[in-house]
């Protein structure tokens, strides 16, 4: 089943970051419905907001892939509702 989750990610120096993280949103681009980023550049820092819906394996895959990129610190909130 799937469920409507929301990753949140604050990119510590964007400019090195930026371009492995867009990869991957772009690669799963079937399962995202929102993107809001906003930049801090006086504090270089990004902050996106991705909104998904997919399978928990899935959502867990490109937390977990977003993650591993160095300087990129992720969390998400998942609904408790599932989806047909």
């Amino acid at each position: 089943m799937r469920r409507i989750a929301v990753i949140g990610a604050v990119l510590d120096d964007p400019k090195n970051t930026q371009e492995m993280f867009n990869g991957i949103i772009s690669e799963n681009s079937d399962i995202v419905k929102g993107r809001f980023g906003i930049p801090f550049i006086e504090h270089n820092i990004g902050v996106v907001s991705i909104t998904v819906i997919a399978e928990m394996d899935r959502i867990n895959n490109i937390t977990g892939r977003l993650g591993l990129i160095p300087g990129v610190l992720v969390k998400t909130a998942v609904s408790k509702k599932e989806l047909e």
